[in-house]
């Protein structure tokens, strides 16, 4: 999504969001993410306004300050930027790839599920599967911090039973250009 991202052409538009909404995007982020009320709280306080910016391709993303916290493309689950998920490392569930799958990451590619169920691969345990749709931290093998944030496309049961096509679609990843933003 942020492969090619430049705030001077690619905004369409900044706008204050109203408090009803902002309490409809709270809400919905604290179903979707594993994060407390505090947690929350100390991120995005409630008396701080929240800014929305739309982008191209039906993006946006929802700043305080100026700066990026969280992502949505069309209607679809709203994302921690990453730098958010560097602070807070528990918000997203967790899946890991392979050290082959690192530069494929890097350029922007969709992870594949051999990268993902492979020796250096990390997919959670059967009683914590993850269903399709679910947004996750990507980890890569040997590193501490995610190196991408994507949406699961297969569970990840069938991920280890299919072991083929895409198993996570990237949103954002170290060194895009969302990544090179500090303040919108």
């Amino acid at each position: 999504m942020f492969k090619k991202f430049s705030p001077s052409t690619d905004i369409a538009g900044q706008t204050p969001v109203k408090s009803s909404v902002q309490r409809a995007i709270r809400a919905a982020v604290l179903s979707q993410w594993k994060i407390e009320p505090e947690t929350l709280e100390a991120i995005w306080p409630k008396k701080e306004g929240l800014v929305h910016v739309k982008c191209r391709e039906h993006i946006s993303i929802y700043t305080v300050h100026g700066e990026p916290l969280i992502i949505q493309h069309f209607d679809g689950p709203y994302y921690p930027t990453l730098r958010l998920l560097h602070k807070y490392p528990y918000i997203l569930p967790k899946v890991g790839i392979d050290r082959g799958a690192i530069r494929f990451l890097l350029a922007g590619a969709p992870m594949m599920c051999p990268g993902l169920t492979s020796k250096g691969g990390y997919l959670p345990p059967a009683d914590a599967a993850l269903p399709a749709g679910t947004p996750v931290a990507i980890h890569a093998e040997g590193k501490d911090n995610a190196v991408g944030i994507g949406l699961m496309k297969l569970g990840s049961e069938e991920m280890r039973r299919i072991n083929k096509d895409v198993g996570v679609e990237v949103t954002t990843y170290l060194g895009d250009d969302l990544w090179a933003l500090k303040a919108l």
